[in-house]
């Protein structure tokens, strides 16, 4: 089956105009018009006039298992659905544990992964959650990446939270060192996913692992860098060393004294910041909690995937050019992951997509080549 989308405006993220798109095989066939197939071929057209057609989103920090827990066994939150991320226009999720590396296991997180790419998704997974040494299957870091496939990358080990191990600046550079050694074997993302609370110590162990060791500033990726100022404007100053930082777009009612990630995107390219050094992720499936000063629960709300589109939106409407603000969420962290064949619609590619209205609201979401949204409701791929 080809599929033939037409007359939708094309970001590949660059914007190529009124452009046709061509599927065929899971992948992205062909861009442009093309002659009419011949009678008899199996063509299904889609009307895009007046959609934007634009790459698959890649959400690099999703609690696919479910995070939370923090406020006791009541507050676990249940593994997330195929239809809360793909309705979201995520096409491709990589899954973490979080606080709770005790009750939640990296096998259980593979398995709630295997589950959703039979639903059609792109599921990957870091080994680790916030403690050290970082819980794993099979004995090491190093071991998961190189070993298990769907593994790539560690995370998302806690610093300058009170909710860390307190980890010292030899245990980081150790795991950071072991990602990027089984990063150079397999070709994988190999890179250590850092938690960042609101803790005074802010991005420090990072800045020393730049200044102390040869490990390469690619391999630190810091995320919830615009949960506040201070730590906001540190990480725009460490992202000027290489490393590329990760903002989380926060549902509204959770911002305070968060910076709203459009504001933040848009900041960035403002002062100048490296546009491929920026990516944005959801935090999807985990908890958003907060604390008293003596680490008390007061309350707790739930990341989503569905906050994402709005925030490249929002960075649309401060003034980012979409191109940009779509590379964020799409081409960039597929640089950052070496995902190759995401993140872009090029011939080759493959055919993860999202046919959504100008104000970046889902209408079709195709995830290899098969629909998993029609009419922004999520159905079933056929096979």
């Amino acid at each position: 089956m080809w599929l033939w989308i037409r007359g939708g405006r094309l970001w590949t993220p660059e914007d190529r105009g009124i452009t046709d798109v061509w599927v065929a095989g899971g992948r992205i066939a062909a861009l442009g018009e093309l002659p009419a197939p011949p009678a008899g071929w199996p063509v299904q057209e889609v009307d895009a006039r007046g959609m934007w057609v634009i790459p698959g989103l890649i959400d690099a920090h999703v609690h696919l298992g479910g995070g939370g827990g923090e406020g006791g066994a009541h507050t676990r939150i249940p593994p997330l659905k195929a239809e809360q991320l793909t309705t979201a226009g995520v096409t491709t999720a990589i899954g973490l544990l979080g606080t709770d590396g005790t009750t939640r296991s990296i096998a259980d997180l593979l398995a709630v992964a295997r589950g959703l790419e039979h639903a059609g998704l792109t599921a990957l997974c870091y080994t680790g959650s916030y403690e050290i040494p970082p819980v794993t299957l099979t004995g090491s870091v190093r071991g998961d990446i190189v070993h298990i496939d769907r593994i790539v990358a560690a995370g998302e080990i806690a610093i300058s939270d009170h909710r860390s191990s307190q980890p010292t600046f030899e245990e980081i550079i150790r795991i950071a060192a072991d990602c990027h050694v089984a990063g150079l074997m397999t070709r994988k993302a190999g890179l250590l996913h850092c938690h960042l609370g609101d803790g005074p110590r802010g991005l420090s162990l990072l800045w020393r692992a730049l200044d102390e060791t040869e490990l390469p500033p690619r391999v630190f990726h810091p995320t919830h860098v615009n949960r506040n100022p201070t730590l906001w404007a540190e990480a725009q100053a460490l992202s000027r060393r290489g490393v590329t930082i990760d903002v989380t777009a926060f549902p509204p009612d959770d911002l305070d004294p968060a910076l709203p990630a459009g504001a933040a995107i848009a900041a960035f390219l403002a002062d100048g910041g490296d546009p491929t050094r920026l990516t944005v992720s959801s935090d999807g499936g985990g908890c958003l909690p907060t604390f008293d000063r003596d680490g008390n629960l007061l309350a707790m709300d739930v990341g989503t995937s569905a906050t994402l589109l709005p925030a490249v939106a929002s960075a649309i409407a401060l003034g980012v050019p979409p191109s940009a603000a779509l590379a964020i969420a799409t081409a960039n962290p597929a640089a950052q992951f070496r995902l190759t064949g995401k993140g872009q619609l090029r011939p080759g590619s493959d055919a993860d997509l999202v046919i959504a209205g100008p104000n970046l609201v889902p209408r079709d979401v195709l995830c290899g080549g098969r629909w998993v949204v029609r009419e922004g409701v999520g159905c079933a791929p056929e096979r």
